[in-house]
């Protein structure tokens, strides 16, 4: 039952979503909805909605002007951290995808 329960419930994450919508744009939209709500928590740290969306946007103009847009790939090392987060969502916001590399 709990191998049920930690393989199948657990991980029964499917859910409905406009698909034609990108993940920084339904982020943008949680972003409008609740600004000041907490988005990401790391250790003793925290960011809201509209403080990731402020950093993602100001790295995501320097990812631009060094080239970053569609069909560009952005390796990203970096441990698990506010800045993983602030990283992966410029990436996207920039219009590139990344690829995680294990520190």
């Amino acid at each position: 039952e709990e191998k049920q329960l930690l393989l199948y419930a657990f991980n029964d994450t499917a859910a409905a979503y406009p698909r034609e919508a990108t993940i920084h744009g339904l982020f943008e939209a949680q972003v409008e909805k609740t600004p000041n709500a907490v988005a990401v928590v790391y250790e003793d740290k925290q960011l809201t909605y509209a403080e990731l969306n402020a950093r993602a946007n100001q790295l995501a103009w320097t990812l631009r002007e060094q080239g970053v847009g569609p069909d560009r790939i952005v390796a990203i090392l970096a441990e698990r951290s506010l800045e993983l987060m602030v990283g992966l969502y410029a990436i996207l916001k920039a219009g590139g995808a990344y690829l995680p590399i294990d520190p």
